[in-house]
């Protein structure tokens, strides 16, 4: 019990509490995220790029997945010039150290040991890679404690024991280096571990973690978009802030719009809204490979991340009895005097203009997400097997012979062949990189928030 308390008061402070550790990106940035198949195939970063999507919409950046599947610090290291640096970042996050710290052996009778000998490993590999990071110019870098092996929940019985505990001896290296260093430094780790043994807590079997104890699901990389946005300083930073006095028919607040065309009835108020930003929308559908759970589930975890993230508010003042509420003639709700007094969150209705808008970005996001995991399937293929056999972005004969060769041996990589047979060509990786360039240019042109008129009509 001792234990949990700690992890629940953990909890508290670092996913409760706003404080920016990291600073907000810049219109033009290029951010690069590095890291293993937990960046390779999942959604934070895309998460993170559809809020900047949404919320600034003005500020144009780039962002890229630079994860491969299965690697440590050292294949991070050999493939940094030509995966990393080529797409020439402005901004840096680097995080490790799930695959550096092994696996089944922590259920070994040397488990200690095996634990001592892979952090010393992981710490050697990683010094190379802090003297890469040292000698970058104009590149601010972000260190990211891993998302956590969850070692604590019951849903199977199939656990590397203390696996974890070695993790975050890994991720206080990291802290360690970027203290010194003068970097930025976030934890995913101890806070998901908090908001796992937070529902854990009810229920054993629950993991914001998926399947495999590895990988988070769509909700657990939403939650690990939302500790990076909060360290950002972007939890409360409303959408819209929109205050009115009906019987003065003034504007009380306007944080981050313009209000205008204000007209008292003899049955409500109403008044034309344009926003700065879109709500940040929430999907519903699970996407990627093996994953089950929809980004929306988030909020079983974070019970309060759309008002953090997407607080669209409305308060209006001096109104009796019950009032229907429609934007641009779009029925949205029926709500009491109190409630419009006391203010509600319009983020928290998928159907009004504005939300539907954003989920359009969101659909165009998670397209441009999908191009680029063709990519990175390449990436995968191309440094974690043919660079080793010394055929990096071979794309001659001599280097489809050798792939056929490792395929022989390797099922997974066998799986890859129809991958391979694509992407080998130059041309269709340009090909797909355009496509997202095509992509991001329609996100930027159709993220842009539009007036839209309210109207309250008394019942």
């Amino acid at each position: 019990m001792k234990r949990f308390t700690a992890s629940i008061f953990l909890f508290i402070a670092c996913v409760c509490l706003p404080a920016q550790t990291v600073a907000p990106f810049q219109r033009g940035d290029r951010v690069t995220f590095v890291g293993n198949s937990i960046t390779d195939g999942g959604h934070y970063h895309s998460y993170i790029w559809l809020y900047y999507m949404t919320h600034f919409p003005r500020m144009r950046l780039w962002m890229a997945n630079c994860g491969v599947g299965g690697d440590t610090a050292k294949e991070i290291l050999a493939r940094f010039d030509d995966d990393v640096l080529s797409k020439r970042p402005t901004v840096l996050t680097f995080t490790f150290g799930m695959n550096d710290t092994g696996y089944y052996e922590y259920n070994g009778a040397d488990s200690a040991d095996f634990a001592r000998r892979k952090l010393e490993e992981a710490k050697a590999q990683f010094a190379l890679c802090e003297e890469k990071l040292k000698a970058l110019n104009g590149v601010r870098t972000i260190m990211i404690g891993t998302s956590p092996y969850d070692q604590t929940s019951t849903f199977n019985d199939d656990i590397f024991a203390r696996k974890n505990d070695n993790m975050q001896r890994v991720i206080a290296v990291q802290k360690e280096a970027a203290q010194r260093n003068g970097w930025e430094f976030l934890d995913f780790n101890a806070p998901m571990v908090a908001l796992n043994m937070r529902q854990q807590q009810t229920d054993p079997a629950f993991t914001i973690i998926g399947n495999d104890r590895i990988h988070p699901d769509n909700d657990g990389h939403m939650a690990m978009a939302y500790l990076f946005l909060q360290a950002q300083g972007m939890v409360g930073q409303k959408v819209a802030d929109m205050e009115l006095d009906a019987a003065s028919g003034k504007v009380m607040k306007a944080g981050n719009c313009r209000i205008s065309k204000i007209k008292r009835t003899d049955d409500g108020l109403q008044f034309d809204c344009l926003a700065a930003s879109l709500p940040f929308p929430l999907d519903t559908i699970a996407h990627g490979w093996g994953f089950s759970h929809g980004a929306a589930q988030v909020t079983r975890s974070i019970p309060s991340f759309i008002d953090d993230l997407s607080d669209e508010h409305l308060t209006v003042k001096g109104l009796g009895g019950r009032y229907e509420l429609t934007i641009d003639g779009i029925v949205i709700d029926t709500l009491s005097a109190a409630s419009l007094s006391a203010g509600i969150n319009l983020s928290r209705y998928r159907h009004t203009p504005q939300y539907q808008q954003a989920l359009v970005v969101m659909a165009l996001n998670e397209t441009r997400w999908e191009v680029e995991r063709r990519l990175r399937e390449w990436a995968w293929v191309n440094y974690d097997f043919m660079m080793p056999a010394g055929h990096l972005n071979d794309n001659t004969e001599q280097g489809a012979r050798k792939f056929r060769e490792l395929c022989k041996d390797n099922a997974w990589l066998a799986s890859k062949k129809g991958t391979y047979d694509q992407m080998v060509h130059p041309e269709v990786r340009e090909a797909y990189r355009q496509e997202m360039d095509c992509l991001v240019d329609r996100i930027y042109e159709l993220n842009q928030p539009r007036k839209h008129t309210f109207l309250l009509k008394k019942l």
